[in-house]
Order: C-alpha cells, then sequence, then structure tokens
C-alpha cells in the first residue's frame, strides 16, 4: 500500500481557501488545485477540476486528456453563470501505476521529487519561469523577480485560454517521495526549506504536518496545501513533527499583514494572465 499523507490551510491573511486537494490511492491519484477568481469563484473552480479529474481518471481517461476536460467543465460553468465570474484553477496531478508514475501541471501548483535532495519535477507556467529556463534570470532573481506570480495558463478562466500542460513519467523508486503543493508552500519556504524538513521527518503525515507550519510561521499569507507521496528512504515513526506555537504564527502573519499588498493577488493573476501569454510570444520571437 502507498503512503501518503495530505493537509490544506487558509493561511494567516485569507478569511477562505481556495485550494483543493484530491487523494484516492484506489485510482493512483493525487492533486493539487489552486483556485482563481474572486466572489467564491476559485473554490468553484477548484472543487470543478478535482472532481472532473477525479471522474475522469476512474472512467480511464488518459491524464492529459482529463486536464483538458478539467479546463472544459470550469468554462461551462463560467458560460452556465453567463460570463459573470471570470474563475479558474492551476492543477498538479500525480498517476502512480505500481513503480510507474505521470505527472501533469497547469499553471504554478508544483511536482518536486526527493530522494535526499529536492528537485523540481514540474515547471511553473509563467514568464519568469521562462526567463529562468533559458538562464536570463537567475534562481535568486526568480525568487523576488515582480511577475513571479503572474501564470501564462490556468485551467478555465475565459475560451480564449490555450491549455497546454505539462507533462513527464518516471519511475518512483524505493525512497523516492513525490512532493505536490500550491504556491502557498513555495512562496514562503523556499526549496533548501522544504529539503531540510523532508529529510528530518520520518513519516509523510509529520512531513506534510510540518511543511504547513513552516509556510505559516513564514507569513501564511496564501491558502497553503501539501500531499507527500511515498515511504521516507530512512522510514519508521523516529522524529515528532515540527510545530509552531498557533499564535505566534497568528501574530506573525498579522505583523505582515500590509505586506500582503506586495505581492499579485489571485484576481490580479486573471487580469495578467493573457497579457503574459503575449508578451511570452513575443519574447520567445525574438
Amino acid at each position: 500500500m502507498t503512503q501518503f499523507a495530505a493537509s490544506t490551510h487558509s493561511g494567516l491573511i485569507r478569511n477562505h481557501n481556495e485550494d483543493s486537494f484530491e487523494t484516492s490511492p484506489e485510482l493512483g491519484l493525487w492533486l493539487v488545485a489552486d483556485g482563481v477568481g474572486g466572489h467564491s469563484g476559485g473554490e468553484v473552480a477548484s472543487a470543478i477540476v478535482k472532481d472532473t479529474m477525479v471522474q475522469e481518471v476512474a472512467n480511464g481517461t488518459p491524464l492529459v486528456d482529463a486536464v483538458h476536460k478539467a479546463h472544459r467543465a470550469v468554462l461551462d460553468e463560467i458560460k452556465r453563470r453567463n460570463g459573470a465570474s471570470d474563475m479558474g484553477s492551476t492543477l498538479v496531478a500525480l498517476k502512480l501505476d505500481g513503480k510507474s508514475y505521470e505527472i501533469v501541471w497547469v499553471g504554478d501548483s508544483r511536482a518536486y521529487l526527493f530522494d535526499g535532495g529536492l528537485h523540481q519535477l514540474s515547471r511553473d507556467h509563467n514568464p519568469v519561469s521562462e526567463l529562468l529556463a533559458t538562464g536570463a534570470i537567475t534562481a535568486d532573481q526568480a525568487a523576488t523577480h515582480p511577475d513571479r506570480h503572474v501564470l501564462s495558463q490556468s485551467m478555465g478562466v475565459a475560451e480564449s485560454i490555450q491549455v497546454n500542460p505539462g507533462h513527464i513519467s518516471g519511475q518512483l523508486e524505493e525512497g523516492q517521495q513525490i512532493l505536490l503543493c500550491s504556491d502557498g508552500l513555495s512562496d514562503e519556504v523556499r526549496d533548501e526549506g522544504i529539503a531540510e524538513i523532508m529529510g528530518q521527518q520520518r513519516t509523510p503525515q509529520t512531513q506534510v504536518d510540518a511543511l504547513v507550519n513552516m509556510a505559516l510561521a513564514n507569513g501564511g499569507r496564501d491558502n497553503v496545501s501539501v500531499v507527500v507521496v511515498g515511504e521516507p528512504a530512512h522510514g519508521g515513526e523516529g522524529a515528532a513533527p515540527v510545530t509552531h506555537d498557533l499564535e505566534t504564527t497568528q501574530n506573525i502573519g498579522q505583523a505582515i499583514s500590509h505586506a500582503a499588498a506586495d505581492r499579485v493577488n489571485h484576481g490580479g493573476k486573471i487580469w495578467l494572465l493573457v497579457a503574459a501569454m503575449v508578451i511570452v510570444g513575443l519574447w520567445l520571437w525574438l
């Protein structure tokens, strides 16, 4: 039986959670969806993506095709609302069949492989990620770039959005784990911090709990969702979870709440989405 654990938290700034996640070992499916769009649209979109992916995988639909069907399902809901919503969602999903895995993603929810070191498997769908991939900027510059939250792809939002999901496959060997997360984790905890926590904790559940707690301790400025699949190399019950006093993390969040304005919120992501696609196209053409 595959070991796994998952958790989600609304964070310390937002008063609702637009993330959804699914853990279906019977289907070999695990996913995280991060909703975008105001007036409760984000949580509706991420739930539609989650439910559609589960249904399609259960019906035997290939993973990439299931992504396109989920995109269509969100667009159909927007149409049902007479276009009164621009809701959308990111997605990262893992399909595991024995040792063989497939991962698909749209947007900036991420997949990592942990084998004692942390390796990002997905590549964010945003202009900054393209600049980083071509060596135009460094990883440190990407981490603070003003457009790092602008998406070039999202599921739903508008008919004009062309979804081209990232897709990789591989073998999950003994002692390896796959981590799926929304940007509420990757924005608050650098890769080296994620790797340290993954290495310190000895079960998927304590790993997940410690990662969510660290995101909160570092500010918790967004919803955070984490899924870990696979048994740690060291196994056993071992270390207790890394915890932080909730009152302390709440005080930290309140102290930095004024910094929330410095981040591009999810609504801003939507308005900049199409423009970002144009910018990337022009940059690649040049």
